[in-house]
């Protein structure tokens, strides 16, 4: 490939310009990467401040060019269809003129964040949310089920009283960073090989604030924050388990440089219960029966959370049969904190045998043996406790 020497090109506006494809040196099929990959090796290999070549800086304004109009769909569409005459009036300038064009988003790529004195700046820290806190509150197993109202006490940091957050002690004023000069933000030159690159950070001295504080607030030692302990009411709703969290918005810790309050999360525990369990939205409640209620029947009394009630039971129970107590259970909780209806209490019956009989329980159990069929049947497929696995399972 030849290419005219740097006084042929200063008339280059007496011949038409190369085509950009072969400027690049990519096909007309070329994809956008393959177009972006040589652009950058172009691009590295004759940027006037590395290129030794004498017509390096002519070059670099044409790879630009190039690029500038085949990395955009639209400009590479009407170049491939009318050549430089689709361009006319379409504002094609060039690096020789000194706007970033295509080569932008190189500098962001090489450099994250990086531009030149025409680029983009970076935009001074804004306001920032407070961080979230989390308190764990432990209930007991009928509050899970009705819900309860809690007063608890948490400590956090909140914008200090005395300073009101300016971190500055009464009776003063914070100043102008000297620093940044008020602006929040440093800048910094780095030397490229694509020339000076600016930076724009956060001032580290002020951390964005632009001012300063030279007599620090007592109570928050010029942080602007102070440790409070407050007392909240907590709105436990019907229906919560083991580990449900309890948003509360705004009361979490202060934002930074006017940014909103973080949130508290109440995570719930609840207390085990001396003989109900939960399954889901039910209540399981273990009993037990003696032989002969179990084989002649019995109306016997069992508690529920909301008091005690009669269950009838019909001869020939057999340990493990369990009866449901419809509506004792816990509030079904939706997503938004209410409730619809309640699961059920179920009643699982372990039938209890006697280990120690009198003379007179023996002599009847004796005379009771001799009227009984004492074949031996095979157990059923499923023992008893498979079937109370079921049972917590839901699969019976």
């Amino acid at each position: 490939m030849c290419y005219p020497n740097k006084q042929g090109i200063k008339n280059a506006a007496m011949t038409p310009p190369r085509d950009y494809y072969e400027v690049l040196g990519v096909p007309r099929s070329a994809s956008q990467d393959d177009i972006k990959k040589a652009f950058r090796r172009l691009a590295r290999q004759y940027h006037p401040d590395v290129s030794k070549e004498p017509d390096a800086e002519e070059r670099f304004k044409e790879i630009n060019t190039a690029y500038e109009v085949l990395n955009d769909a639209e400009k590479r569409s009407l170049y491939d269809r009318y050549g430089h005459a689709g361009l006319s009036g379409r504002g094609t300038t060039g690096f020789g003129d000194f706007g970033m064009g295509g080569i932008e988003d190189i500098f962001e790529e090489f450099f994250g964040g990086f531009a030149g004195s025409t680029g983009r700046r970076s935009q001074r820290r804004g306001p920032r949310p407070g961080r979230d806190l989390s308190y764990q509150m432990t209930i007991e197993f009928e509050e899970a089920v009705f819900g309860v109202e809690k007063e608890i006490e948490l400590s956090r940091q909140e914008v200090c009283p005395d300073c009101r957050g300016s971190g500055a002690a009464p009776g003063s004023t914070p100043m102008r960073c000297p620093e940044c000069h008020g602006a929040g933000e440093v800048r910094t030159v780095r030397q490229t090989f694509l020339g000076s690159m600016i930076s724009v950070n956060t001032c580290p001295r002020c951390q964005g604030r632009g001012e300063v504080v030279s007599s620090p607030c007592p109570t928050c030692r010029g942080s602007g924050k102070a440790h409070i302990t407050r007392r909240l009411k907590v709105n436990v709703p019907p229906g919560v388990d083991q580990g449900t969290k309890i948003r509360i918005a705004g009361e979490g810790e202060p934002g930074e440089l006017g940014g909103p309050n973080g949130n508290l999360y109440v995570v719930i525990d609840v207390r085990p219960h001396p003989f109900f369990k939960r399954r889901n939205d039910d209540i399981l409640l273990d009993v037990s029966l003696n032989v002969a209620q179990a084989a002649l029947g019995d109306t016997i009394t069992v508690p529920t959370v909301d008091g005690d009630v009669e269950l009838p039971i019909p001869a020939g129970t057999q340990t493990g049969e369990s009866f449901r107590l419809r509506g004792k259970g816990f509030p079904r909780l939706r997503r938004d904190g209410t409730s619809a209806g309640r699961g059920d209490q179920w009643v699982i019956v372990q039938v209890a045998i006697p280990k120690n009989l009198t003379r007179e329980q023996r002599k009847l159990f004796e005379e009771l043996a001799k009227t009984l069929d004492t074949e031996i049947i095979p157990p059923p497929n499923k023992g008893f406790l498979d079937r109370i696995m079921d049972f917590l399972s839901g699969e019976s």
